[in-house]
């Protein structure tokens, strides 16, 4: 029996943060959403944007602009909003490849195309 190792990642293309999406308005009042700080200083590799991937989510009207693997932080979601440099992007996939150590995350991420406010700016 072949036994499979797994294969080292590292995390040293840059440092990203993940945000929460809330409503801030009062009750009653129309809703305006805000960003909340939820994982800060996660360092994160760029990865290739598959022709499979791409493919499948343009058929879903969903353009994926970058894909992002960072280290396993299991309160990350798909309602999430992932903040790289000053771009902003939506999560619209959260994956968790099996062959790897430290245990990790992929994220598939489409640019926002509305910007929110960032917290302390």
């Amino acid at each position: 029996m072949k036994i499979q190792r797994k294969k080292p990642q590292m995390f040293n293309d840059g440092i990203l943060t993940i945000y929460s999406v809330i409503n801030e308005a009062c009750a009653g009042d129309m809703p305006r959403k805000a960003l909340v700080p939820k994982v800060e200083g996660l360092r994160y590799s760029n990865r290739t944007v598959g022709m499979s991937r791409y493919w499948t989510a343009k058929q879903y009207q969903v353009e994926i602009a970058r894909l992002v693997r960072a280290p396993l932080i299991d309160k990350v979601s798909t309602q999430d909003v992932c903040v790289i440099g000053e771009q902003q992007y939506t999560i619209e996939q959260v994956q968790y490849p099996e062959d790897v150590i430290p245990p990790c995350m992929d994220l598939s991420l489409s640019k926002v195309v509305d910007k929110y406010e960032l917290p302390g700016y």
